[in-house]
């Protein structure tokens, strides 16, 4: 990668010291997606292994079925739990109540470590309490990154959403959009409707929101063809995950329109469609690195007594871009399944 492609794919990366996690042993592992509780494994990822006592640290999300940022998420969980001689159960649902209930088995469990994502955070403020009184230390990861602190938790790692969506704005300015339609797939998730807030406050032209329901990806499409079949101005779909971006892009084809995409997030085949110039660009908060610090950072404070970013402000992972001048660089790990 030349100068300038680097500084342009860090220009809006927070600067948050991770020296530590850069020094850590980083190793891929398999990974499947799903709602069920499962120990996860990592098969060749035991270079450098803990010599600690056993752990058990949940790993509690709101993944929806055949979202696959959570699978990348997942791998960076179990390249640490494999270092760390961690047992991580893993377990998801996209339904507050019931990603609340999962949290809640953990903690009957007597696990040593929670690691949770804050989508819709008011429906896990109880059981976080409950952990909290059970002596399990509990952080958060990926969604939450203004409500944290009010819950309770001892650290957070990703990306402040308003931040990453006025960058995206921004973005979209320097592109020359004029009328831009934003892609909430979860209605009621806060770090979605933060995204396009951010987008919102920054972005000069005229920013539509359509919601629509992200678990079932013909509808997804469906939704998307009709409102560009319905608005021929629209200039540029901002999707909020790969997934969607994807979909977004058969959509503009089937509704005939000159509109491009945007995303926020990454997959392999994402990075491919930026090369091929179907997507122009994404906006990376390397959820495996939220995944790897949420359950590093957990054996830390169990055996050092350590508080990533001090207990008071949170790691951030991104926001970066990814486009045409650096996803040659990105590919190799996304092809892995890693970023």
């Amino acid at each position: 990668m030349d100068r300038s492609s680097l500084s342009r794919s860090r220009r809006f990366a927070p600067a948050v010291a991770l020296a530590a996690a850069a020094a850590l042993t980083l190793a891929g592992c398999s990974s499947s997606s799903g709602g069920k509780k499962s120990e996860e494994s990592a098969d060749g990822a035991s270079a450098g292994k803990a010599t600690t006592p056993r752990m058990t640290i949940a790993l509690v999300t709101h993944q929806s079925p055949g979202d696959t940022f959570w699978d990348i998420v997942r791998k960076g969980a179990q390249a640490a739990a494999a270092k760390d001689n961690v047992k991580l159960v893993y377990s998801a649902d996209p339904s507050a109540a019931a990603q609340a209930n999962l949290v809640q088995n953990a903690i009957d469990q007597k696990v040593d470590g929670i690691a949770i994502t804050l989508a819709k955070p008011d429906a896990l403020k109880d059981v976080v309490a409950k952990a909290k009184a059970a002596g399990i230390p509990v952080v958060g990861l990926n969604s939450g990154v203004s409500e944290w602190q009010k819950l309770g938790l001892m650290e957070f790692f990703g990306q402040d959403e308003t931040v990453a969506g006025e960058a995206l704005g921004k973005r979209l300015n320097e592109e020359g959009a004029k009328n831009a339609v934003c892609v909430i797939q979860e209605q009621g998730n806060i770090g979605l409707t933060q995204r396009c807030d951010g987008v919102k406050k920054t972005f000069t032209g005229k920013l539509q929101t359509l919601n629509v329901n992200g678990t079932d990806m013909p509808s997804v499409k469906s939704t998307i063809t009709a409102k560009l079949s319905q608005d021929k101005s629209i200039d540029y779909v901002v999707a909020l995950g790969a997934p969607f971006a994807l979909t977004a892009t058969q959509s503009v084809s089937d509704a005939g329109s000159k509109a491009k995409v945007a995303t926020f997030d990454l997959n392999k085949d994402l990075t491919g469609a930026i090369s091929k110039g179907t997507i122009q660009f994404a906006v990376d908060q390397q959820p495996y690195l939220q995944g790897y610090l949420a359950i590093d950072s957990l054996w830390l404070y169990k055996n050092n007594g350590n508080y990533m970013g001090g207990g008071e402000q949170p790691v951030l992972t991104g926001p970066a871009f990814v486009d045409k001048s650096n996803v040659d660089a990105v590919a190799k790990y996304a092809a892995k399944g890693t970023r």
